[in-house]
């Protein structure tokens, strides 16, 4: 089945299924957060990107393989209300980005710095530390060496637009220069984004309206 990336709370998951990773695309909670449960192909291990609230649908989803690990893109509280609960059911490790680790209320096991490489499987994902939203904000980059990159951009980039940063222009200037120099500078239009709320987009899509967003200022 073609892969839509539109997801509401309460509904089945998106599968995208790659060569060597799928990637179930579920929505959660009362903000509308996306979470992303990735699956090795040639292992069967699994992570999963933001346990973000109703842990029962998240439990429900990862199933009776548990998952190794579990990544937090940011400190912000609807991206972590599941993760004590779903970390007592799997075990799983922690990682967060190294500045946001503790605004965290779980224990970080493996804190991120940018360019660290976050493993599920035999898959890399390579953390891209993104500062704005919050301090520790990380976007994580799937390089598919059989098609083109993929990048979870939690809340620092969605269509139309990088993350709220709350009217504070250093901020915004900080974010959107990181989210520049780190992605768009780095990919290619083709690369596919995975927002924490919301409908994905193309770094493609996005490119010709930087202008725009540094213009207006948010």
């Amino acid at each position: 089945m073609t892969y839509s990336g539109v997801v509401k709370v309460g509904g089945p998951a998106d599968v995208h299924e790659l060569t060597d990773l799928m990637i179930s695309k579920v929505a959660v909670g009362p903000m509308d957060n996306n979470s992303y449960l990735l699956r090795c192909r040639a292992t069967g291990e699994q992570l999963l990107i933001d346990a973000a609230a109703d842990a029962g649908t998240l439990l429900s989803l990862i199933g009776d393989d548990s998952i190794a690990s579990v990544v937090t893109t940011h400190r912000h509280g609807d991206h972590w209300q599941a993760l004590a609960e779903v970390v007592a059911a799997t075990g799983a490790r922690t990682y967060a980005g190294r500045y946001d680790a503790e605004g965290i209320p779980v224990a970080t096991d493996v804190p991120v710095d940018d360019g660290d490489v976050i493993t599920v499987g035999r898959v890399g994902l390579t953390a891209r530390h993104l500062v704005g939203h919050t301090p520790g904000s990380i976007a994580l980059v799937y390089d598919d060496p059989h098609g083109h990159p993929h990048v979870f951009t939690g809340d620092c980039l969605f269509p139309g637009g990088v993350g709220n940063t709350r009217q504070d222009a250093e901020a915004f200037t900080r974010l959107i220069g990181d989210v520049e120099s780190k992605l768009f500078d780095r990919l290619p239009d083709e690369t596919w984004v995975y927002p924490g709320h919301g409908k994905d987009t193309t770094l493609g899509a996005e490119r010709p309206r930087l202008p725009e967003w540094r213009a207006r200022g948010w």
